[in-house]
């Protein structure tokens, strides 16, 4: 795991994107398609900025898929992973080859669970843009994860730490308007991205990447299986990584 420490979120973004675009475009020469996966929540806000501002990228070429997103929320709803990412990132880079988003509100959340694995397993990830939650979640797989499961994408439940960092970011009014239960990709799917760009500014952060950094692969600690991953970069700013060792 490579590690690069910015001394402002922009910059971090920045760097993080510039990353991401070159994986994308390198994609895209080899294969004339590259298949993308995108997170959502406020650790992103700086990394997309910057990757909708590249300039060089053929987005007609690109595939998009998210990692996850509540059960029972509408996709005009303030806190959707949809409305973040079509306001985001689609709206901003014009037409993409296809856009394959998680239907939160689907009649039949493990129906479409199984949609969405169907599709991703004809589309491997050259590309995955991602986070690390203040519990050590990686997508919604809070601890204890499941590291084993190869299904792509899970019903999952939110423990209540992760529910008070949707609250404390500022998506829900009341912690009781939290949902309860998302679909998200599952670990395995993740770390079978060819290629992983994780950004994670803010001290509220700091502990769960030292975690994930610096502690022992474990599903207490959901991000630290990214130690297994071949090319997993991440990018954080100081107060994220404040609590790493200095020789870390």
């Amino acid at each position: 795991m490579d590690r690069f420490v910015f001394a402002t979120k922009e910059a971090m973004g920045a760097a993080a994107a510039q990353a991401a675009a070159q994986g994308i475009q390198q994609a895209i020469a080899a294969r004339n398609q590259a298949n993308l996966i995108l997170a959502t929540g406020a650790s992103q806000f700086e990394m997309l900025k910057a990757l909708t501002a590249t300039a060089h990228l053929d987005w007609t070429k690109v595939v998009m898929f998210h990692l996850d997103e509540y059960i029972g929320l509408g996709a005009d709803h303030p806190a959707s992973f949809r409305k973040y990412l079509k306001e985001r990132f689609v709206d901003q880079v014009g037409q993409l080859k296809a856009v394959h988003f998680v239907d939160g509100d689907a009649p039949d959340p493990t129906a479409e669970c199984q949609r969405l694995g169907e599709v991703i397993r004809r589309h491997p990830i050259d590309v995955a843009c991602i986070g690390i939650g203040e519990n050590g979640h990686l997508a919604f797989n809070d601890p204890p994860a499941d590291f084993t499961t190869d299904k792509p994408y899970l019903v999952v439940d939110l423990d209540e730490r992760c529910r008070k960092q949707q609250l404390g970011e500022g998506w829900f009014p009341t912690l009781d308007d939290v949902p309860r239960q998302a679909i998200s990709m599952s670990i395995r799917q993740i770390l079978k991205s060819e290629r992983l760009v994780v950004t994670v500014p803010d001290e509220r952060k700091a502990a769960a990447v030292a975690g994930a950094l610096t502690g022992p692969v474990t599903p207490g600690c959901p991000a630290s299986i990214l130690q297994e991953h071949k090319h997993c970069a991440i990018y954080l700013d100081e107060p994220a990584a404040s609590q790493l060792p200095a020789d870390a």
